[in-house]
């Protein structure tokens, strides 16, 4: 078969390295007791290949056609679980019934969205194994108080717990990337819903980092501080210096100090 074209508006970098491509299989451990597994952007089923050797029940998502052929040509087995989408457009209740994995060489330019994505289905999506653009990777992996610690690592963390396993050179790619690749483990935590108002959770997570140098003071002066909360001492602490816990505290005092 004919070699796929890694595709730059794509975002595409194949991985042929096996030994990289089997440790990051093996790092799936079907948390939960879940067995179904989703791969993201499968390319030529470099990584494929060492999931199909565990017991998996694996679907592929591609939104390159010319990979889709290629893995229908490989992979007939698969039949309708090789499909033909956009993974941050797609539904996959049509298709994976329940609790599923998620695992793949995620394409550098929608890591994020990826993961925004996986929030909007965290009741479904028990464990996530990727490797992406290394920044990232240690960014969702972050503890608070530290540089790297934004947005997607409190709203993730607060509903998953986070490893970073390993990193992967540029050279291992063909293309290869201008960067370090890292791999991360993400396994769901034991928290249905958060003790507070989630939409609002997101809503000050997502307006505490808007400006990360400044104070929550500042940061939050959009959402209409009451004076009394003004006063609060959380107030003079910078986003990054919250963990999830404080979020939420944070969360709850500002909905009551609106309700006053």
């Amino acid at each position: 078969m004919e070699k796929v074209r890694a595709k730059k508006h794509l975002g595409q970098h194949f991985l042929k390295d096996l030994g990289i491509a089997e440790k990051i299989a093996m790092s799936v451990t079907g948390h939960m007791g879940v067995k179904k597994v989703l791969e993201i952007g499968p390319g030529m089923g470099v990584l494929t290949d060492f999931l199909l050797q565990e017991e998996w029940e694996l679907y592929l998502v591609d939104i390159d056609k010319e990979s889709i052929a290629y893995l229908h040509k490989k992979y007939p087995q698969l039949n309708e679980k090789i499909i033909d989408a956009d993974f941050l457009k797609y539904d996959f209740g049509k298709v994976i019934e329940g609790e599923y994995i998620v695992a793949g060489n995620f394409p550098y330019n929608i890591s994020s969205q990826i993961f925004f994505k996986v929030l909007e289905f965290r009741s479904n999506v028990t464990e996530v194994v990727c490797m992406l653009q290394k920044e990232v990777a240690q960014r969702i992996a972050s503890p608070h108080g530290n540089k790297d610690y934004g947005i997607l690592s409190v709203l993730l963390q607060a509903y998953y717990d986070i490893e970073y396993l390993f990193t992967v050179p540029p050279d291992v790619f063909d293309p290869p990337p201008r960067v370090n690749s890292g791999v991360i483990r993400l396994k769901r935590n034991n928290v249905q819903t958060l003790d507070c108002n989630e939409k609002l959770f997101f809503r000050v997570v997502k307006q505490g980092f808007s400006t990360r140098r400044k104070t929550l003071r500042n940061a939050l002066k959009s959402l209409g501080l009451s004076d009394e909360m003004k006063q609060d001492p959380i107030l003079d602490k910078r986003a990054e210096q919250l963990d999830v816990s404080a979020f939420i505290s944070l969360t709850n005092k500002l909905e009551l100090s609106w309700k006053k």
